[in-house]
């Protein structure tokens, strides 16, 4: 066993190490240093974030936004002095000429003049050619049909005018054909009077 050397403290102490006195920071060196180091623990928090995965929000459509489903076809009675009476299936956009074409045109001697032959098609519709509306009286004058009408037509109605008249054609194409009289009251400008002196005069 290694003998103990006898404590002596008027012995001469060890030296610190030659160099190290000159890395001593001071107090305002280690602030320096403790907010350097924040800094880098922030860094590298930002760096390990930003690679992480991230979820991204599924966006939310609203059902107001999706449009309107548009029937692949119409289908459209045609009625009266045509070659081919009676259902015909034509495509979204089509106007009544075409609906006349499709059930082999007119009979040769019909006057088409009084048919709005450029009016757009609704689907399930009615097209009458060349015969008075259906309810009028053969010895009474013939009653303008509100969903076949021209804006001719409609100006000859008492208390129409031709202003009003095109919100009566509006109305049908934004809405689709009037199902009833009573629809008229919908019109813009068709007031309790108005209606009094048309609902005589007109069929659907």
């Amino acid at each position: 066993m290694l003998a103990r050397t006898p404590y002596d403290p008027s012995a001469p102490r060890p030296r610190a190490l030659p160099g190290l006195s000159a890395f001593d920071p001071g107090r305002r060196g280690v602030k320096v240093l403790a907010i350097v180091a924040a800094v880098a623990v922030l860094v590298v928090l930002l760096i390990a974030w930003r690679s992480a995965p991230h979820e991204e929000p599924v966006p939310v459509i609203s059902s107001s936004a999706v449009p309107a489903a548009v029937p692949a076809e119409l289908v459209v009675a045609v009625s009266g002095q045509v070659v081919r009476p009676g259902l015909v299936r034509l495509p979204p956009g089509s106007r009544v000429a075409d609906a006349i074409q499709a059930a082999g045109g007119p009979i040769p001697g019909v006057d088409l003049s009084t048919i709005n032959l450029a009016r757009k098609l609704n689907d399930g519709e009615l097209i009458a050619v060349g015969i008075p509306a259906p309810g009028t009286d053969p010895g009474s004058p013939a009653k303008v049909n509100l969903n076949t009408a021209t804006l001719a037509e409609l100006d000859s109605l008492p208390g129409v005018g031709p202003v009003l008249a095109q919100r009566i054609i509006d109305h049908r194409t934004k809405r689709g054909p009037f199902r009833t009289i009573e629809d008229l009251r919908h019109v813009d400008g068709i007031g309790e009077e108005t209606f009094a002196r048309l609902k005589d005069l007109v069929v659907v």
